[in-house]
């Protein structure tokens, strides 16, 4: 027992001495970081640096800025330093670190910093606020070997190389044929239901993303929002549904034409479920549409077409923009500061009979153009018929445009749409992984198609839920013969748009950063573009900045007010029943109805039942894929309109839906109407915006907007 007394004693006075010469060190440290130590582990961090003193190891680690602000030692930036003099030694008999070198590694193991990708490199971690500690009693080294993050890459087919890149920049893990146990991401290249064996983990698509971008639905999808807030979505071009609304589309072009015998309206017709340009055409009269002539009757979309275009170098152009959507709730949005210009390869001229099949002059599309004998690649990112949409800025800007208020325009476009995809995403996403089933987590890149007009207004031609990532392009290098070599515009765009994804949904902690949200005001005003980063990561040295700017929940003020259908989708949800449904049957509208004290005198549930038939017969024909039966999203958006409308007769629709709404929320949480306080509302809707829009897909709602004549403006068209 003496002998035991005696090691431990000793042991003892080894301790003490070594936390004596860790307490020195600590004195060096400036005040503004002692302050911020937690004090319940100051003690376990000085006893792994006294053991890492017994034993000779000399820790010494780069300053990590995950939390977006610079450490400061005796004044000078701690990030300043080399990154070469990052790592631990591996020099058994050195004793005693520099005093540099201390102080930073006191101060990570102080504050629990994480290295890159958020890994701990400290030999403890943090549990519920406390330090844990995993080295062995008898002070023996602790391994720092970090765990880096996995990547299943099996399914991610064409955007493969950049991927590969993006991976080996950050020093990740990759398993190019998938693995058995889990991974942290999972890049698929089509669909969440790649892989249908995930239970864990991120996966970088959501579901339902595909449907939801389609033509018909990304345009039912935005004339909601057109219905609710005219003025806030004119940057969407007037659409019609083809085949169900080709006599709607046919007498108002018709009308337009006796009133007006000079105009000559242009319009491009896209195929629901098209891409890359195939089977995009214009047309200047209905007759002309392809989609209704012969037996088989195909979807599609007829837009009004931009007439007048930004032009450079007497070329038309449209913007590919990058838009990682990071989580549906809470809503996280991030937008690429730099995208691509495609450049048509035919001076541009505006649509006449004659002109109306070059596809090189009126179409912007990259695969279309890339077969012309006038494209030109180019490895110069400001010139050829790719370039960056930074070029672009840099040449507009040269004219005295003010290229700040053209990227606010674009950010509040890019915000207002995917508000407007949210509501039915959330109903996807809750059919394939219902609350508290197991399952992952989503994120996605989007690829937006934005036309600048001659004025400068963005106009949104469509969403891609799968952009191509490719970063190499087909030459000819012999008669007949092709290879792929790197398109160096390609690869500055796209290696830093999936590398910073990566970067965002590493899934290690990281240290949450605040997002500063400004006042009112228009959303012109309130949104600033800046040069450099708004998000700190946790990232090395040797990586640039991160090239996402969040914009959401950033701008929340701005643009909150509306998320009205998002609120109409909660109430939906909540009477879905069955877990993986994505329709409503009868007993939960009928149950709806009650909960929320809807029904009356005037309106009986029998008049309730006529309702649910009568709108779920409808778009039950609209929607002829679907093997569901019951009442869709967009069919109760149309219920609830209806009621809306039935109920509070004397204002603007807008108005009448915030009002039931508020009914329905009040009675949900168990307060009456006349006792739930009215909330106030900062944008107040203006009596002149009922009937100010006249959508040929909502106008069953309203049937006196079937007879206004169709306005057109050169403001609203589109293309692929």
């Amino acid at each position: 027992m003496s002998d035991h007394y005696e090691r431990v004693k000793i042991e003892l006075q080894q301790m003490k001495a070594a936390e004596s010469e860790a307490a020195a060190d600590e004195q060096q440290l400036s005040p503004a970081s002692v302050s911020s130590v937690p004090a319940d582990g100051s003690f376990v961090a000085r006893r792994d640096l006294t053991r890492s003193s017994i034993n000779g190891r000399s820790r010494s680690i780069s300053r990590s800025k995950a939390d977006g602000h610079v450490g400061q030692v005796n004044g000078k930036q701690l990030s300043d330093l080399s990154p070469q003099k990052s790592g631990y030694s591996q020099e058994k008999g050195q004793s005693r670190v520099s005093n540099e070198q201390n102080i930073k590694g006191t101060l990570r193991l102080l504050k629990g910093k994480t290295a890159t990708n958020g890994h701990v490199e400290s030999c403890h971690r943090q549990t519920d606020g406390k330090c844990e500690h995993h080295g062995k009693e008898d002070g023996s080294k602790v391994s720092k070997k970090k765990r880096a993050v996995t990547v299943d890459t099996s399914k991610a087919k064409t955007s493969l190389e950049a991927l590969k890149m993006s991976i080996r920049q950050l020093k990740w893990k990759e398993f190019p044929m998938g693995r058995r146990t889990a991974c942290d991401i999972y890049w698929h290249g089509v669909s969440f239901h790649d892989n249908e064996n995930i239970i864990s983990g991120q996966v970088n698509k959501f579901p339902g993303m595909i449907e939801m971008l389609r033509k018909i639905n990304l345009s039912r999808a935005v004339r909601t929002m057109q219905e609710l807030f005219p003025e806030e979505y004119n940057f969407y071009p007037r659409s019609w549904i083809l085949p169900e609304e080709y006599q709607l589309f046919s007498s108002q072009i018709r009308l337009l034409k006796d009133n007006d015998s000079t105009l000559k309206p242009t319009f491009i017709v896209k195929p629901d479920s098209g891409s890359q340009g195939d089977g995009i055409y214009l047309i200047r009269d209905p007759a002309d549409l392809r989609v209704i002539s012969g037996s088989q009757i195909k979807q599609a979309v007829v837009q009004e077409y931009i007439q007048k275009p930004l032009l450079i170098d007497k070329l038309k152009f449209d913007i590919r923009l990058y838009v990682l959507v990071r989580s549906l709730e809470p809503l996280e949005i991030y937008i690429a500061k730099e995208g691509l210009s495609r450049f048509c390869t035919e001076p541009y001229q505006e649509p006449s009979q004659k002109n109306l099949s070059h596809v090189f002059m009126h179409l912007t599309n990259y695969s279309l153009n890339v077969h012309s004998g006038n494209f030109v690649h180019s490895d110069s990112c400001s010139t050829g018929s790719k370039r960056t949409f930074s070029s672009v800025l840099y040449r507009i800007a040269s004219k005295g445009v003010d290229i700040k208020k053209v990227w606010s325009d674009i950010i509040a476009l890019v915000i207002k749409t995917v508000i407007a995809l949210v509501p039915e995403l959330k109903v996807y996403y809750q059919a394939d992984i219902p609350p508290g089933k197991p399952g992952p987590t989503c994120f996605q890149i989007l690829g937006f198609d934005i036309l600048l007009m001659k004025n400068l207004k963005p106009v949104l031609l469509e969403v891609n839920a799968n952009p191509s990532m490719r970063i190499e392009h087909e030459q000819e290098v012999s008669p007949g013969v092709y290879e792929y070599v790197p398109s160096p515009v390609d690869e500055e765009v796209k290696v830093g748009v999936i590398r910073d994804t990566l970067r965002l949904m590493d899934p290690a902690p990281r240290k949450q950063h605040v997002t500063s949200n400004t006042g009112g005001g228009s959303p012109e005003e309130a949104i600033v573009v800046e040069t450099g980063s708004d998000e700190k990561e946790s990232v090395t040295d040797s990586l640039p900045t991160l090239c996402l700017k969040q914009v959401f929940p950033k701008y929340t003020k701005q643009f909150n007010y509306l998320r009205v259908v998002e609120r109409i989708a909660a109430i939906f949800l909540r009477y879905l029943g069955v877990k993986g449904t994505m329709r409503l049957g009868p007993t939960g509208f009928r149950t709806f109805i009650r909960n929320c004290k809807l029904s009356n005198s005037s309106f009986s549930m029998a008049s309730v039942d006529i309702l649910y038939i009568d709108i779920t017969r409808r778009w039950a024909g609209m929607l002829p894929d679907s093997r569901e039966a019951g009442m869709c999203l967009q069919a109760f958006i149309e219920a609830f309109f209806y009621m809306a409308g039935r109920r509070f007769k004397a204002v603007a629709l807008r108005e009448q839906v915030l009002l039931l709404l508020e009914v329905c929320e009040g009675a949900l949480e168990g307060q009456s109407h006349s006792q739930k306080p009215r909330p106030h509302r900062s944008h107040p809707t203006p009596s002149s915006t009922q009937n100010t829009f006249s959508s040929p897909a909502l106008t069953r709602r309203h049937h006196h907007l079937r007879h206004q004549p169709l306005q057109l403006s050169a403001k609203a068209n589109t293309e692929n």
